[in-house]
Order: structure tokens, then sequence, then C-alpha cells
């Protein structure tokens, strides 16, 4: 065998290795693997679970560890099982401390996903869920009763708004900074200034990122009033009260002239001036589902001669509907609604806009690195000439379509969006929560405490409202 045969035989082969090992471990995205959020979308949280913990189990410690452990955890957060919940959160913050904790790059990882798809790289969390996880574990340890173990969480939440911002703006300069020492800059380049392309990546797909309620960089005002309730509510000096006024102007800020967070604010002037504080009642009011992931194909400009596929796939942000847009909480004659506190689509929403310049850099490196590999394949097949040249460019144009997936991945249990209401608490410590589609009025009795929020959950617009309840004070 000649130098020259025993080449393209080598490239041949790796070819049909490449090709047969992806289509038999299969190339399905997210949301094709993810029943447990159809479950969920349904209301029905025994399936979801069951889903959810089978998928958390089935990867306890590969790529998509973070991802599940997320799922597992807020779905049993919802089903009331707090410490279970907590277990959840903490393998995925001790996997997403792992990844931050390793300053070099995962090359292994980076080259399959050259080969492949960005669905293959691990999935590290991403700023909202790390904020939303130790916002969901410190309401975790006060539904358990230990608010102690809840300060350490919101802390640890504050810090990772403060540090999104700087760790994204370095990560898109270590993207561009890696592009630009590849061999294939100039066709990176050329693909990304291309003007088709760029009218699709600003068309429909993605308009309605531009519509998204502004909210600062990372900060999740849910988050932010949490701590200002918590803070106020278990304060144990003057700096506690502080910290809580703060929280509560920066919610003001985004909120904008809220007459509920003007109360919290006089409040905590109260608090801060001695004065004992008046028996109050929060509500907060967690509805619908997170926008999901799905993807669109759009062909890059890269000609190469005899390479029979040069598309690319990107994700798109789809926001879910079916929910109930707001809640009337009722004590005798006086009656509130919620108001908007959070609106998640955005939060996620802003998160997925900030991290689009990333994904589309690997997404045309990746899709640059196939196509010259399957030039590679083709022309040394051809040279063989008769079935072996179109074997190839099959085989090539197969590959490339089973691997044209774009990264789906999304923590979809999250809320749609978080509401609020405040209103001193009765004489006879009974509420009614009323929805606005007209569903029988819930009554609640509220438990003994100075300063008590009802949190109260609704998956979809005719799920049951799971209620609970937590003593701040």
């Amino acid at each position: 065998m000649t130098p020259k045969t025993a080449a393209t035989s080598c490239v041949q082969s790796l070819g049909w290795v490449a090709l047969i090992g992806l289509l038999a471990t299969g190339c399905k995205t997210y949301e094709q693997k993810n029943t447990a959020v159809k479950y969920w979308h349904q209301g029905n949280l025994t399936n979801a679970l069951a889903e959810a913990a089978h998928m958390a189990e089935h990867n306890a410690d590969n790529k998509d560890t973070v991802i599940w452990q997320l799922e597992e955890g807020a779905i049993l957060r919802a089903n009331g099982q707090y410490d279970d919940s907590n277990r959840a959160f903490d393998t995925a913050q001790a996997k997403m401390d792992d990844y931050d904790a390793k300053a070099k790059v995962r090359l292994g990882q980076e080259t399959e996903a050259l080969l492949s798809n960005q669905a293959n790289l691990a999935y590290e969390g991403r700023s909202y869920d790390g904020i939303m996880l130790n916002t969901y574990k410190a309401l975790n340890y006060l539904n358990l009763g230990q608010p102690d173990k809840a300060r350490p969480e919101l802390i640890r939440a504050y810090q990772r708004q403060k540090d999104a911002v700087e760790d994204n703006k370095k990560r898109i300069e270590k993207v561009q900074e890696e592009a630009a020492q590849s061999k294939d800059t100039a066709a990176i380049k050329k693909a990304e200034a291309d003007p088709k392309f760029q009218a699709q990546m600003t068309g429909t797909n993605y308009a309605a990122l531009n519509n998204l309620k502004s909210y600062s960089d990372y900060v999740n005002p849910f988050t932010v009033y949490l701590d200002g309730l918590y803070f106020m509510a278990t304060a144990s000096d003057g700096s506690d009260l502080e910290r809580a006024h703060k929280s509560f102007e920066r919610v003001a800020g985004f909120l904008g002239d809220n007459p509920y967070i003007r109360e919290d604010l006089a409040m905590a002037d109260r608090l801060i001036a001695g004065q004992p504080p008046a028996p109050t009642t929060y509500v907060i009011f967690e509805t619908g589902c997170a926008p999901v992931r799905g993807q669109i194909r759009i062909d890059i400009p890269i000609i190469v001669a005899k390479v029979s596929y040069v598309g690319a796939a990107f994700p798109t942000l789809q926001p879910h509907g079916n929910f109930l847009p707001d809640l009337t909480v009722m004590s005798g004659t006086n009656a509130v609604t919620t108001a908007l506190l959070c609106d998640m689509d955005s939060v996620i929403g802003l998160d997925f806009k900030n991290d689009m310049p990333i994904v589309i850099t690997k997404t045309i490196a990746a899709t640059v690195t196939k196509a010259i590999a399957a030039y590679a394949i083709n022309a040394a097949a051809s040279q063989q000439g008769g079935l072996y040249g179109l074997a190839a460019q099959i085989s090539t144009a197969v590959y490339q379509g089973a691997v044209n997936i774009a990264d789906e991945r999304t923590w979809t249990t999250l809320p749609k969006k978080f509401e609020f209401c405040r209103l001193p608490t009765p004489a006879d410590r009974k509420i009614e929560l009323k929805t606005p589609d007209g569903r029988p009025i819930m009554p609640v009795t509220i438990a003994d405490g100075t300063i008590n929020l009802v949190y109260v959950k609704s998956i979809n617009a005719t799920s049951p409202l799971l209620v609970t309840q937590i003593k701040l004070k």
C-alpha cells in the first residue's frame, strides 16, 4: 500500500468511525430528552419528579450533571421535599464550584465540541442558575425553620450577581482571543460578517430580545427583595437593617413607583429608628414556567469544494404561556393584588442575549472545522473514484446533519415571574387567595408571627395553588 493510499484509508476510517460513534450514542437535543418538563408544564408533579430523579441519577457524573440536579432540586422544592431539594442543589453547586476552580480550559471537551456541537461541552451553570440555586436553598432553609443557614445562601447569591458581569466579560474576551488565533480566523470572520447571516441573527427569531424588561445585567430583583426581607426580619444589629434598606432601594430602582416597596422602605426606616415592626403578612406569588430553548438552522457562508453540508444550529429562546398573571389577597373588606417583582423571562433573556456573542463565535468555529474536515474526507475519497467518493459525501452529509444541533440546555423548572404584595396581618389571621380565572377562593390562616411570608406557587393557569408559610419574625 502506498503512503497516499494509506492516508486515504486512514481518513476514510476516521470519518466512518466518527459517524458510527455519534449515531450510536445519538445526538438528541435537551428538549427531546427532557420528558420531566413536559409533565411539569402539565402540573403533574409526581411524574415530573420521577423523570427528573431518573435523569439526575443517570447523569450523576457527566457533562449534564448540573442541569439535571437543578431540575430535580426545583421539582423537589415544589413538592415540599426541602431537605432533598437542598441535597440536589448542593450537588449542582459542588459541580459548578469545581468548574469555576479550574483555571484551564478542558481541551478535550473543546476539541470534541469543534467536531460536533456545543451541547457536548459540560453544562457549567449560567449566571442566573447560580443566583437562583442559592435563592431556592435559602427559601428551603427558611421552610425548614433554619434561618441561620439561609443567611450564607443569600450572601452567596448577592456575590454571584456582583461577579457575573466581570465573569461574562472575561469569557467573551477569551473566546474572541481563541478565535483570533485559529487557523480558520478568516473563514470565521467572513461568516460573522455575512449580511444574510446577520439578518437572520437579528430577525424575528431574536427580535424579542430587544424588548425585554430592563434590569441591570445578571441582577435578579426577586433575590434582592428576599435579601431585604430576610435581613430586615432577622436583623441582629444595625448593619443588617442597613443592608435590608439598601436591598429595598435597589428593588425600588427596578420597579419604579410601587406602593409595596415604599412601605417596605418605611418599615426599614422605623426599625432603624428603634421602633417595633407592625404585624405584616407578605405574599410571594411564583407563577408560570421559564422559557425553553429551541433552535434554528442557518447556512454558514463558507464555500469549500465537495463539502455537502455547511449549516449551523443556533439556540432560540421560547417564552412559555399558560400562566396565572396575578393573585388577589383578601382580608375582610381589604383586598390587594400582587404586582410584578421579577420577570424571569427578562432575567433569562438578558443572560441569553449577553451570551450570544460567545455562542455565535463557537458555533461558527465548529462549523468551519467540520466543513474543512468533510472536505478533506471527500477529497481523499474521490481520488479512489466510484462508490468511495459518493459514500464519503453521503457519510459526511449524514454526520454533519446528525451533530448539527444547538445547545438547548436550560433550567426549565424555573418560574415565568415572581409577583408580590404585603398587607397588615388581620386580627383574625385569616386571608383568602383569589385567582383571576374564577376558581374557588382559597382560605389561608396566617401562622403565629410578627412578620410572615405566604409563598404561593402556580405552575400553569389551571394547576392547583401550592401554598406554604414561613415565619420570618
